[in-house]
């Protein structure tokens, strides 16, 4: 049973006060300045990040229990859903311009800024004063060959396995939207499940391919710009990724605790929609980050 009753249509469902907003800034507060401190070698730093981090798990934790718990007591009509809808567009619209950021940067550097110190242009000078034997073959470290040499990553290995993974998790989720939507609960909980399992092995795959570039290939966060680009890209669509199965998993509880039906059912669509915009960043990655 989704909602134990129907909201009058003309109200608009406002909680009481919340301390969780508060509670949540102060984690985060604790967490960045652990982060901070731990990047500047503090001894305190880590454990304060810890700290924090445990903080704003407990925080969301109680945060979305409260949000669960309205919902299933039946709190939210059409226009809080719309609300909803509105706010999850915004925010993977936001997500898309962080991404267009590092996608921005990796084609700045690839179109403008090699070439310019290869001497192209108005940069014959400072190639010809300062770096005159610099090649702008791509990938690059720069001309100062920050962090040394390195390899990089064939495309035909394990980002070619991932992007099968993720391709093939982007069906199995919308096998289980429609068992959802069909009212067939057996199929729904095991291809949402299926994608549960697809979003881990995409994640070891991934940390076993990072273990490999910085033993093996010597190609590292420090790389330059190839090396920068490459790990910032794929490390915060790993992070995405990590997020996303999190919330997968939840979703798959609450599916099997029956909070859903077949017309009420925003939060496994919210789930859906981030997990394809996941699924498109990767593609994008694949082809602009290891086949180019």
């Amino acid at each position: 049973m989704a909602h134990a009753h129907s909201p009058d249509a003309n109200t608009y469902f406002v909680p009481h006060s919340s301390r969780w907003p508060l509670l949540g800034s102060v984690a985060l507060f604790v967490l960045m300045v652990g982060l901070a401190s731990w990047f500047n070698e503090a001894s305190w730093g880590m454990w304060t990040f810890f700290v924090g981090a445990a903080a704003m798990v407990a925080v969301l934790f109680g945060w979305f229990g409260d949000v669960i718990r309205e919902s299933i007591a039946g709190h939210y009509n059409r226009q809080v859903d719309t609300s909803f809808r509105m706010g999850m567009v915004w925010f993977i619209f936001s997500e898309v311009m962080f991404f267009a950021a590092f996608f921005g940067a990796l084609f700045y550097a690839r179109q403008f800024a090699l070439p310019w110190l290869g001497g192209e242009g108005d940069g014959v000078m400072t190639n010809s004063l300062l770096w005159d034997t610099f090649s702008t073959a791509w990938p690059s470290n720069g001309p100062g060959a920050v962090g040394g040499q390195f390899q990089t990553i064939p495309a035909w290995g394990l980002p070619l396995l991932n992007t099968l993974i993720l391709l093939a998790s982007g069906v199995t989720i919308t096998i289980a939207h429609h068992a959802l939507k069909a009212g067939h609960r057996k199929p729904l909980l095991f291809w949402l499940g299926a994608t549960v399992v697809l979003g881990c092995v995409f994640l070891f795959f991934q940390v076993e391919e990072y273990i490999h570039a910085y033993r093996d290939l010597n190609l590292t966060l420090g790389s330059g710009i190839y090396g920068s680009t490459f790990f910032m890209l794929t490390g915060f669509h790993g992070a995405h990724v990590t997020l996303g199965t999190i919330m997968l998993a939840v979703i798959w509880f609450r599916c099997l605790k029956g909070h859903f039906d077949r017309d009420n059912h925003f939060a496994f669509e919210a789930v859906a929609w981030y997990w394809h915009f996941v699924d498109v960043v990767w593609l994008g990655l694949f082809v602009f980050v290891y086949v180019l």
